[in-house]
């Protein structure tokens, strides 16, 4: 679904879900994706549906820890949550984007229950590519990380 330039995967709960064949994402293989959220079962969650697609991942709780190690990491891909204490996702991306290339440009999805208008059109202002609404199926996941990453 599109909403006024900004891509929202839906969690919609009556869709045909489609059998994901690993064999069609080896190019996941390797990528390198930092995930950052203050709930650490939602990066367990996260880092467990990306390692089954042969994906490298480190989890950080914080925008802080993350900022402090993206240049040790190198990731290809950033997934980071909005609402997080001290530093939220949308300071954290702002201030990647500051960065020179590669690390300024790295693609990122943000995840949020702030699921309104304002704050999904906050996130792409703010320099994410896209926002997916929690809770984050695994399909869907999947799906937009292989849509930015082959865009």
């Amino acid at each position: 679904m599109q909403l006024g330039g900004i891509i929202l995967v839906s969690n919609n709960l009556n869709r045909t879900r489609r059998k994901n064949n690993r064999k069609d994402f080896q190019f996941l293989e390797g990528l390198r994706v930092l995930v950052v959220d203050d709930d650490t079962n939602t990066c367990i969650l996260t880092s467990t549906i990306l390692k089954i697609y042969g994906v490298q991942v480190r989890t950080t709780t914080s925008a802080i820890e993350a900022l402090e190690s993206i240049e040790q990491f190198q990731p290809n891909f950033i997934i980071a949550d909005i609402a997080m204490p001290t530093v939220d996702g949308y300071s954290l991306i702002q201030e990647l984007r500051s960065f020179d290339a590669p690390l300024g440009t790295i693609p990122a999805i943000a995840i949020t229950a702030l699921c309104t208008n304002e704050h999904l059109e906050l996130a792409i202002k703010s320099g994410f590519h896209s926002c997916l609404i929690k809770p984050v199926y695994p399909d869907d996941l999947v799906t937009e990380v292989v849509k930015l990453v082959s865009s």
